[in-house]
């Protein structure tokens, strides 16, 4: 998967001259937190809903609560920008964007392409549009899991009696375990009732449950 497959296109951009307050109502119009700053064309930075909220005057100022409002009133995006942006490109994988964020601390990658903003990529997208899809969250079926069944020849056969049963896959993943060390194997299976997988697979010697469905919130 590329990140072309789960950018925002339709990116909300400002000036660096905007006004704070003004890239502020921007923001809860749009419901977004992270706004690229983009001058003729050109990604020059980006602000956050966080920087804005403590963007005040020094606190060592004697300046009044009216006269530090106003002057908060006066401040431009390009007061409060982070000029150093880190973009990602949108043919990098999912796997390139989301080592790139953790590695730079940052919620969000504008996604450039020939020099121009194309979009941009979140940490929303990456659970929503990646990790849901992949743990099956919000979606009908159940969901098992067989214990130190991660491996090539674990998988394949909890696959074989999966086929055999003429049951549809919505999603496939290995995670370790904490208690072996070993992968578990997770599948969520497009039917409400797994007992005769489950059966089958207990049969052949794995140890296998059902585990509650992941939903939204």
């Amino acid at each position: 998967m590329q990140v072309r497959d789960i950018m925002t296109t339709n990116v909300v951009t400002i000036s660096s001259h905007t006004l704070i307050m003004e890239a502020r109502r921007t923001m809860e119009f749009h419901g977004v937190e992270r706004l690229p700053v983009v001058d003729r064309g050109k990604l020059t930075g980006i602000v956050t809903k966080d920087t804005m909220q403590k963007a005040t005057p020094s606190e060592a100022t004697s300046l009044s609560v009216w006269e530090m409002n106003y002057l908060l009133a006066k401040m431009t995006v390009e007061e409060l920008m982070k000029k150093e942006v880190v973009t990602i490109f949108p043919d990098a994988t999912v796997e390139e964007a989301v080592a790139t964020a953790q590695a730079n601390r940052v919620g969000a990658l504008p996604v450039m392409e020939n020099n121009v903003l194309v979009g941009i990529v979140t940490t929303n997208d990456f659970f929503y549009k990646v990790l849901n899809p992949i743990l099956g969250i919000g979606q009908s079926g159940s969901r098992i899991i067989v214990c130190e069944a991660g491996q090539a020849d674990g998988i394949c056969k909890v696959m074989d009696c999966i086929a055999q049963h003429k049951v549809g896959i919505k999603a496939v993943g290995t995670f370790l375990s904490s208690e072996t060390f070993n992968n578990d194997l997770v599948v969520h299976l497009d039917t409400e009732d797994p007992t005769d997988i489950l059966n089958e697979l207990k049969h052949q010697g794995f140890q296998a449950e059902k585990r509650q469905s992941l939903k939204k919130h």
